[in-house]
């Protein structure tokens, strides 16, 4: 029942999860994982409302007997993550012969009381989503006890008819809401691919009067990478590898340092506005440009370049790094198996195209910006769409769980 609500529907019954679920928890045991065999599920393959077959992982279908014992799961069951992360719910997908491991409660309805897909439905919905985290427990990675959990209220319908009646009316309203957020995903990578495809055919089919010498002949770098500076609750911007992006500079995470340190700190040289600022890591390629006059300090996986501006506008030096051509020029010298990353005297050696005329590349930078802002226009319209759209979801998920839901109400919200 919902917080919310000051009182059941008419025939709607009250329990706790253990009343009318049983549990089937292989939590604990780590089975061993070979190149092929029976499937595998774990928590990494368990999302909100679905099963995801990635990562495909695999055990010898010779331990299933030996290691199946603590109960059977059946075609429809309900999959529970109980943390990292804590609550996505799925239901089984398949009447094969599966196993499972690692974060994962199966839970086992009464058919005679609840229907599965319902209790799916139910445990998905914001204010049973709440329940669980309120019972949840740790601090890097909250979980929840089995014992906890089978203590959560629930509330439902005293027939699973009529729990039926209400999956179909929020089946038909998900696929429309799926087929709404595909098409507002395909518009959202269309939007994209508009300013993408346009900046890597500058990049690629170059023109007349176009040079590629490498980096350093004409980009100094600035280099604080290595050092840390203590950092305050409030003072003078610091700015890290988390602050760039793919094209523009992020507030958060907003941290500080004392103003007092900038003199004794930035003696490797001073960033200017409108400087290139790089990754060099964690991840490798993030490009912007500095958007302040105002002394700030850096550290931490940056290098900040800054171009002959007789040679190269900085503008234009920006969207060249963040082409695909360029891009894969960078990763091709990138080193690491964790994270990569590229070390300077590499970078400096990448060739970077531009054409010799400053008045040429900024005729193609005015296209670009122009591009720039009409993707981050669509992108910000789509974004919100596909918000709205969830949130379109969990009014639908309210509406089933306080006994409101009739399929005029789903028609109008759709």
């Amino acid at each position: 029942m919902s917080e919310d609500a000051t009182s059941l529907p008419d025939h709607w019954i009250e329990a706790v999860i253990e009343d009318h679920i049983d549990f089937i928890d292989y939590r604990g045991k780590t089975p061993e994982k070979i190149e092929s065999g029976m499937r595998l599920i774990t928590a990494k393959n368990v999302k909100k409302g679905f099963l995801q077959l990635e990562p495909r992982e695999f055990v010898d279908p010779a331990i299933y007997e030996d290691w199946m014992t603590r109960g059977i799961p059946n075609k429809g069951d309900v999959l529970f993550t109980t943390e990292a992360p804590l609550g996505n719910v799925a239901q089984l997908d398949t009447d094969e012969k599966v196993v499972f491991a690692q974060r994962i409660i199966i839970m086992q309805p009464d058919p005679e009381v609840l229907d599965s897909t319902f209790v799916k439905y139910m445990l998905l919905s914001g204010f049973m989503q709440r329940r669980i985290q309120d019972k949840g427990t740790g601090a890097t990675a909250k979980g929840i006890k089995s014992k906890l959990l089978k203590k959560i209220p629930l509330a439902f319908p005293d027939t699973v008819a009529e729990q039926k009646r209400i999956v179909s009316i929020l089946d038909e309203a998900f696929s429309a809401i799926a087929k709404a957020k595909e098409n507002a995903e395909k518009n959202l990578a269309n939007a994209r691919e508009l300013f993408e495809s346009y900046l890597n055919r500058v990049f690629t089919q170059q023109g007349p009067g176009w040079q590629e010498p490498e980096i350093q002949e004409h980009i100094e770098f600035i280099d604080y990478r290595g050092k840390t500076p203590k950092k305050i609750e409030s003072g003078m911007r610091l700015i890290t590898a988390k602050n760039v992006k793919k094209g523009f500079l992020q507030l958060k995470p907003q941290e500080f340092v004392d103003p007092a340190i900038y003199d004794e700190w930035m003696t490797r040289g001073i960033p200017q506005k409108g400087d290139v600022l790089f990754t060099t890591e964690a991840p490798l390629g993030n490009v912007a440009q500095l958007d302040t006059a105002d002394k700030v300090v850096f550290a931490q996986r940056i290098i900040i370049m800054q171009p002959d501006h007789e040679k190269i506008d900085p503008t234009f030096l920006k969207f060249a790094l963040l082409s695909s051509a360029m891009q894969q020029r960078i990763q091709d010298r990138g080193t690491g198996a964790t994270a990569k990353g590229i070390k300077s005297k590499l970078l400096k050696q990448v060739p970077i195209p531009f054409p010799g005329s400053l008045k040429e590349q900024r005729e193609h930078v005015e296209v670009f910006e122009s591009l720039w802002a009409t993707r981050n226009r669509l992108e910000t319209i789509y974004t919100k769409k596909l918000a709205n759209l969830d949130e379109l979801k969990q009014s639908l998920l309210q509406k089933a769980f306080t006994g409101q839901l009739t399929t005029q109400l789903a028609e109008a919200a759709l």
